[in-house]
């Protein structure tokens, strides 16, 4: 009996033997089933590939990379599986960072950038090639080619990526052996760390890790193409919710985040983030993703979700919808105060205004609003000095929005929140008002009124467009959009 069968090559090179499992129904494979898998299959290399859309954009990215960091050797890694349960694994989705460089989206990747010259760098790419026929790997092992899909050999990713493309089995020894500064982007590949263990430092990676943030900040035109399409797929998931809104009364939220779903496994990769779906008062927990309440006529819903595009770019959209398809007299009051925040703060937008500028708007008017309800003594001034609003508003009004949805996430202080705005910057304009059920300090009436408006509002050269605009906001327009999707 033969359990693995192995090529004539060097045995640093060989794959390791492939791991059956314990309670396998099979024993192990004869030489003659080994013999039969390894032949009689047709050549299915593919050939004359055309580049991948953003090809163009990653190589661009790159030289700006190795601009910044002369002489280092620069290592970027995609990430592995993690185990879900047992032999089951999570779906990969690859390091936002090895992503945004090289366009590629598979597992195990690595990208080096080796010193050339005085300024420049070489970039090579390290992928798995194709499953092994010869020992049997592509029908044996759990992540061969029968088990999980054909992936691209080498030379059919080099020729998409625009990257010469080695076999990443042999990065790892490669660069255990590489002398001189070295940067990596830590936390997605334990592999790659401990082969760089005694060549990095903590200060120089994260150097790398920022940079590659901010970098992110201005999106190119490739990238506000992408954004554009994961909204207009946002628009259409929320569509689909409004249409099954009696279904979702009649089971959960459950129905209504996979009616979401639906929309962005068809038109996308998945969901950007964890879909909110939070009718009556779980719309007061910011991040309410357990989904699993009641959907009850005359209470709001509070959905905040975003379709990711296969290239990874997520919209990130909130509407708060009346369940029946009317405000009552106390929701329109919150939900329209929450309107005219969202209104001052996308107003503030623009090129050349700070970034905290529409948070201070949005939460200038909320304060207002809190004030002339009674709930805070004024002047505002001093309501916003104290943060007194907070109780009510509880976050900050927006963030950077692009592969990741919190993107740009590591950049320095002052190049994010105290930093700038410029054109291509793409952001969240989401104020919000919230009184806990259990909130004694206000009129019964406002408790469990949770209400959020969320856009993704990109700067231009003359000030802003509402990427999100294709869904309604005002509250009588909202209605007049419920109306008509529900017939």
């Amino acid at each position: 009996m033969a359990d693995e069968l192995t090529p004539e090559t060097p045995e640093e090179e060989q794959p390791k033997k492939i791991k059956q499992r314990k309670n396998g129904l099979y024993p192990g494979v004869s030489d003659e089933l080994a013999e039969s898998m390894r032949t009689g299959w047709a050549d299915t290399e593919l050939h004359g590939l055309e580049p991948i859309a953003q090809a163009g954009h990653t190589a661009a990215r790159r030289e700006a990379l190795s601009q910044r960091f002369p002489g280092d050797r620069l290592v970027i890694a995609a990430g592995r599986l993690k185990t879900r349960s047992n032999d089951t694994e999570y779906p990969f989705r690859a390091s936002t960072e090895y992503a945004y460089l090289t366009g590629d989206q598979t597992e195990n990747g690595v990208l080096v950038l080796e010193p050339a010259g005085e300024t420049g760098h070489t970039a090579t790419l390290y992928l798995l090639p194709r499953s092994d026929r010869e020992n049997g790997e592509f029908w044996l092992s759990g992540q061969g080619e029968l088990w999980v899909g054909r992936r691209h050999s080498l030379t059919e990713a080099e020729q998409l990526l625009g990257i010469p493309v080695k076999d990443v089995r042999t990065v790892a020894d490669a660069l255990k052996e590489a002398t001189g500064p070295v940067r990596n982007v830590r936390g997605h590949d334990s592999v790659i760390e401990e082969a760089l263990t005694d060549k990095v430092t903590a200060e120089r990676d994260e150097e790398l890790r920022v940079y590659l943030s901010e970098a992110r900040a201005v999106k190119d035109e490739f990238e506000i193409g992408e954004l554009q399409k994961a909204v207009d797929s946002t628009v259409r998931g929320f569509e689909d919710v409004v249409k099954v809104l009696d279904k979702a009364e009649a089971t959960s939220e459950r129905y209504i985040e996979g009616t979401f779903f639906l929309r962005a496994r068809v038109e996308g990769n998945d969901v950007g983030y964890g879909s909110i779906c939070a009718a009556g008062a779980h719309a007061c927990t910011l991040h309410w993703v357990r989904n699993d309440g009641a959907v009850r006529s005359g209470d709001l819903l509070l959905l905040d979700a975003g379709v990711e595009t296969h290239s990874l770019y997520t919209a990130d959209v909130t509407r708060t919808l009346p369940i029946n398809g009317t405000y009552t007299d106390i929701q329109r009051k919150i939900y329209d105060a929450v309107y005219e925040s969202q209104e001052a703060g996308i107003a503030a937008v623009k090129p050349g205004a700070k970034f905290r500028d529409f948070h201070d708007a949005s939460q200038h008017v909320l304060a207002e609003k809190l004030v002339e309800w009674g709930l805070l003594e004024g002047p505002v001034e001093r309501v916003l000095e104290l943060g007194l609003q907070r109780r009510w508003t509880l976050h900050g009004t927006g963030h950077m929005l692009g592969m990741d949805v919190h993107d740009c996430a590591a950049a320095r202080t002052e190049a994010y929140v105290d930093g700038t705005l410029e054109p291509g910057m793409c952001l969240t304009v989401e104020p919000g008002l919230y009184f806990q059920a259990d909130d004694l300090t206000v009129p019964e009436e406002y408790r469990g009124i949770g209400v959020r408006i969320e856009d993704d509002i990109l700067v231009t050269e003359d000030g802003n467009r509402n990427l999100s605009a294709g869904l309604p906001r005002r509250s009588d327009e909202v209605e007049a959009w419920m109306a008509r999707l529900k017939g």
